[in-house]
């Protein structure tokens, strides 16, 4: 007998993503995870650590002049890096540290 309900796997982990509370924790390390790819290889060697806390993505960048000019266009990178993962809201701010 065959079951007429059939789902594909991505609906299955995403369902149970978001029945345990476990969505925005993924969707942060998918963010965390993008950041070289969406930004490039040469903003990723200046790049070091990354995490999120409370919806701020905050990143130690190894060089002045590139972390001035990634500060002028921070909101841009939080709706490119939302994007990147297929939603919005997940960072609302970044904020770069030496």
């Amino acid at each position: 007998m065959r079951r007429q309900d059939t789902q594909t796997i991505t609906d299955l982990i995403s369902e149970y993503l978001k029945d345990n509370n476990l969505e925005q924790g993924y969707l942060e390390q998918q963010i965390l995870a993008s950041w070289d790819t969406t930004l490039g290889p040469l903003i990723a060697r200046y790049t070091g650590e990354k995490e999120i806390r409370g919806g701020v993505l905050y990143v130690h960048i190894k060089s002045a002049p590139l972390r001035q000019e990634l500060f002028g266009c921070r909101y841009q990178l939080v709706e490119k890096l939302n994007a990147a993962v297929g939603a919005t809201g997940v960072i609302k701010d970044i904020r770069l540290l030496a």
